[in-house]
């Protein structure tokens, strides 16, 4: 089996309380896409160099690095992680959780800081800025404060990419409109977890299984409130890393959990070029005692 390289990657659930309940907002990722194309997902991706920017610790608000990299239980960088989840979420979703020089957290509902914002947006995405030359510019503080570290996943071996996620939990703010950047992503909703679970058994909504695992986990809880309360108080995050195998006789490839019988003995298969991940099965419901802190 030939070594694909794990990159760290963080992903955020922006959550609402919507009118019959808590409410997630999902991106679906383009069809075309070589990971997980047509899955609906939260906005995420790769920590890349910009979010390791040396002075994080001046545009970030309530967070040290010191703080972050020890919750996250890294040495040091634990804070880029949470710029990533936010710089993600302002190019994939065109919400920016920072807050202006008043102290309040940003709006882009006025005409003009919209415009500006949408090419603060484009500039980022492209990779012409930094979030943090945004920052500079706009004089703002990235809320990682208000961003809570929630569960944390590693893509099985044998997949054509590898990330090592750290999922993250915030609240959508006022005064922004969610919206997909039709590039990555090319749909957007905002979704009751049990309707996207009810979705995805239906088949008609394509779930890769730590969003799923996410959806079930998030259904417990009946406001933002509720759950951002619970996130803020989980003390250790332990990492789930599924593992691929082979299905008996051949029929395909399946998901096997950790507490699956076997788990520790399995033998990691390859997946095949052209099976996408969103398409493996996982023999059974398992729910992980320890997934999300819980």
């Amino acid at each position: 089996m030939g070594t694909v390289e794990l990159r760290p990657a963080a992903t955020i659930m922006l959550v609402r309380d919507g009118s019959e309940g808590l409410e997630v907002f999902m991106l679906r990722r383009n069809l075309r896409s070589d990971f997980v194309g047509g899955a609906y997902v939260f906005p995420g991706g790769a920590v890349d160099d910009h979010d390791r920017h040396e002075n994080l610790e001046a545009v970030c608000a309530g967070r040290t690095d010191a703080e972050a990299s020890a919750q996250l239980g890294v040495e040091r960088g634990g804070l880029a992680f949470w710029v990533a989840a936010i710089r993600e979420s302002f190019e994939e979703a065109g919400v920016l959780l920072a807050y202006g020089p008043d102290g309040a957290v940003v709006r882009l509902d006025d005409p003009g800081a919209g415009a500006r914002f949408a090419s603060h947006r484009r500039d980022v995405d492209r990779g012409a800025r930094r979030l943090v030359d945004i920052c500079a510019e706009e004089g703002l503080r990235l809320a990682v404060d208000g961003i809570f570290y929630f569960s944390h996943w590693i893509t099985p071996e044998g997949a054509p990419r590898r990330y090592d996620t750290r999922f993250f939990v915030a609240r959508a703010p006022d005064g922004q409109v969610p919206f997909h950047d039709d590039h990555e992503v090319i749909a957007s909703l905002w979704v009751r977890p049990s309707e996207a679970l009810a979705r995805h058994r239906a088949g008609e909504f394509e779930l890769i299984y730590p969003t799923m695992r996410s959806l079930v986990t998030l259904e417990r809880f009946a406001s933002a409130d509720e759950l951002l309360g619970a996130a803020a108080a989980i003390e250790e995050v332990p990492a789930i890393e599924p593992r691929i195998v082979e299905d008996e006789g051949g029929g395909g490839y399946r998901i096997v959990l950790p507490g699956d019988p076997g788990y520790d003995d399995v033998v990691p298969a390859v997946l095949p070029e052209g099976v996408p991940m969103n398409k493996l099965l996982v023999r059974r419901e398992h729910v992980p005692v320890t997934e999300g802190g819980r």
